[in-house]
């Protein structure tokens, strides 16, 4: 290895405008500002770290100093303006650590300097790096010099802060703002620096140190070197995981199933394989939060777009996201979030990720209240897997309602209470040999102690009222009678739900005449204009001519999915508009009623004459 090892970020650094990654905005516009000879006394650099706030400033520096720039406006690189720049020892660029130096005699200094004309070269720039650390006298003291200084003198200034600059500051600065680094962009800026260096990388390896790094290249790069030390240049997906200490997707994909499997006792084992590696709670916590995002974006193809994982695990992502309902990702991605945020409050963090898992191990079970037509509201539990129901106890009647004979009659049999047949079973039949059942009537005394019958005549009775019911079993006409009713109502249902154009029209149009009696003339003119289309099974387009006309309508659009939704019956109606100008709805917009301007504009159209005769007078008309 060369003594001389200089690490990536400082070796690849670029050195022209074509070479800086993912700014092409700023690029762009600093060279046509170059080229046309429209440079601003003062720019202002800002954006988050490592994405080439400094790099482009001195870029800028190198090529308005160039003695001979390129057609396309970039430093050649050759004369001795740019071999000084990149060997330093340039006296026309000047860099100051504003964090290090932000006092007041620091900027006197620089405005001292700011006096005297370059020896070499046609400006002299002075970059000023994180510039929000000055102190509030030292921006003062800067306040005259930046908004008036030499013709030769331009400022670049530097900050990830921007909120914190003063803004009679940024009022005296052109403003350019540094973008974080796509993911695609970082991937094909190291795989190029790979090959140039003799690495073997995996794209997979590379987009999660693109992800890593967030955006932030100079990070990317230094990732890059410390894995390709510690892999001796053989990027692999496994030792990149390994050596970021992240999860590897596999884990969730099949944390993920023993969910679904509501497998409790496989999820705990396999998170306590990841804890015994030494991950922390939280990292699981995000990354399945990040896992269960990933698949739900799978759920919609234009979603699919937004899914940031490597090429060869997207097959994976999408062939797991169709085993998932989508009503089990968002109920986990709740539960997950809610752990997220409590997690640094817990004593016991196992047991805090350990009930998180147990719970969505359980979503699939989750009751859920479905609103029914009359208002009212059922909770269905969605199972599984067929879990066992248990039996609900029936509650005995209170012993004071049972009262025994006053004579020496031989006490009946006790009485054996009947569990309440569930509404899907039919009703047992009653059988004769069952014993008497005494109940709790005001009756005189004399009627109490007539002799009980035989047992072998006793006939059925019902037994005694609970919780204040008159009968535990519900006869099988009720029964029939609820049937019939959600079979009629079911077929009401089924008439509703066809959207025709006649329904639609007609409802256009009432909506429409009651505009105009509520005298909203304006609405009403401009909803004349509009017509309408139905597009089954649930779409009524608006057609409207003009993007006027469409404001209004926008207005009334969750109105009238309410009014349609009325007039048609159907629970979901969608409305939709667009724009479609025709013939007749350009005629009709030309017979309108014109201001007195107008009328005199068309006046001079016809008769040029009238408008010389009007300024050969110099004539004003009083409208």
């Amino acid at each position: 290895m060369s003594d001389n090892y200089i690490v990536s970020a400082r070796k690849y650094r670029p050195q022209t405008f074509d070479t800086v990654v993912g700014q092409e905005h700023i690029t762009t516009t600093l060279k046509n500002a170059i080229k046309n000879q429209h440079l601003a006394h003062a720019y202002l650099f800002c954006g988050p770290r490592g994405v080439g706030k400094t790099t482009c400033a001195r870029i800028l520096a190198k090529t308005i100093n160039c003695e001979h720039p390129t057609a396309d406006m970039e430093a050649c690189g050759e004369c001795s303006n740019c071999k000084a720049l990149e060997n330093n020892t340039s006296f026309n660029i000047f860099e100051l650590d504003a964090a290090s130096n932000n006092s007041v005699d620091d900027i006197r200094e620089l405005v001292n300097q700011v006096r005297f004309a370059p020896q070499q070269g046609k400006y002299k720039v002075y970059i000023i790096d994180e510039v929000h650390m000055l102190s509030a006298s030292a921006f003062n003291a800067f306040l005259k010099t930046l908004e008036e200084p030499p013709p030769y003198a331009i400022f670049i200034l530097a900050t990830t802060e921007k909120h914190k600059i003063l803004p009679t500051i940024l009022s005296r600065c052109q403003i350019f703002d540094f973008k974080r680094i796509t993911t695609g962009d970082i991937v094909a800026h190291l795989q190029s620096i790979a090959t140039k260096e003799g690495m073997q990388a995996q794209e997979a390896a590379l987009h999660i140190i693109a992800q890593k790094s967030e955006g932030c290249m100079r990070d990317a790069l230094s990732m890059l070197d410390r894995i390709a030390s510690f892999t001796n240049g053989q990027l692999t997906y496994a030792n990149t995981m390994e050596h970021l200490n992240l999860l590897d997707a596999d884990y969730y994909f099949s944390l993920v199933d023993h969910m679904l499997a509501q497998d409790v006792s496989g999820t705990m084992l396999l998170l306590d394989k990841v804890l015994e590696k030494g991950f922390e709670g939280n990292i699981v916590l995000e990354g399945l939060a990040e896992h269960l995002r990933n698949l739900l974006l799978c759920k919609d193809p234009r979603m699919a777009k937004l899914l940031d994982v490597p090429n060869e695990h997207k097959q994976v992502y999408y062939e797991k996201a169709m085993q998932a309902p989508p009503s089990f990702i968002l109920s986990a991605l709740n539960v997950v979030n809610e752990s997220e945020l409590n997690y640094k409050n817990a004593i016991n963090k196992r047991l805090h990720v350990e009930m998180c898992l147990i719970r969505l191990c359980y979503v699939l079970q989750a009751t859920q209240a479905i609103a029914t037509d009359a208002g009212e509201s059922i909770v269905v539990k969605k199972n599984f897997e067929p879990v066992a129901q248990p039996v609900t106890p029936v509650s005995l009647p209170p012993v004071a309602q049972f009262q025994p004979p006053a004579n020496n009659t031989p006490p009946a049999a006790p009485v054996q209470q009947e569990v309440a047949t569930p509404l899907n079973e039919e009703p047992e039949e009653p059988t004769l040999q069952a014993p008497p059942v005494y109940q709790a009537e005001p009756e005189p005394v004399a009627k109490v102690q007539e002799p009980a019958r035989p047992v072998a005549a006793a006939a059925p009775q019902a037994p005694p009222p609970v919780n204040g019911s008159t009968s535990r079993r519900i006869s099988r006409n009720i029964i029939d009678d609820l049937d019939a009713e959600l079979q009629n109502a079911k077929a009401v249902e089924q008439e509703k739900k066809e959207l025709t154009q006649d329904i639609v029209q007609q409802s256009f149009d009432k909506y429409r005449e009651k505009l105009r009696a509520d005298n909203k003339s304006v609405y009403y003119a401009q909803f004349s204009a509009m017509t309408v289309e139905t597009a089954p099974p649930d779409e009524v387009r608006i057609v409207v001519p003009t993007d006027l006309t469409a404001t209004y309508a926008k207005e009334h659009r969750n109105i009238l999915i309410d009014y349609f939704r009325e007039q048609t019956g159907m629970p979901a109606i969608r409305v939709t508009i667009e724009i479609r100008e025709n013939e007749e709805i350009e005629a009709q917009q030309q017979v309108k009623v014109l201001s007195r301007p107008e009328i005199y504009e068309v006046m001079v159209r016809k008769n040029p004459n009238l408008g010389r005769l009007k300024d050969g007078l110099n004539m004003q008309i009083d409208y």
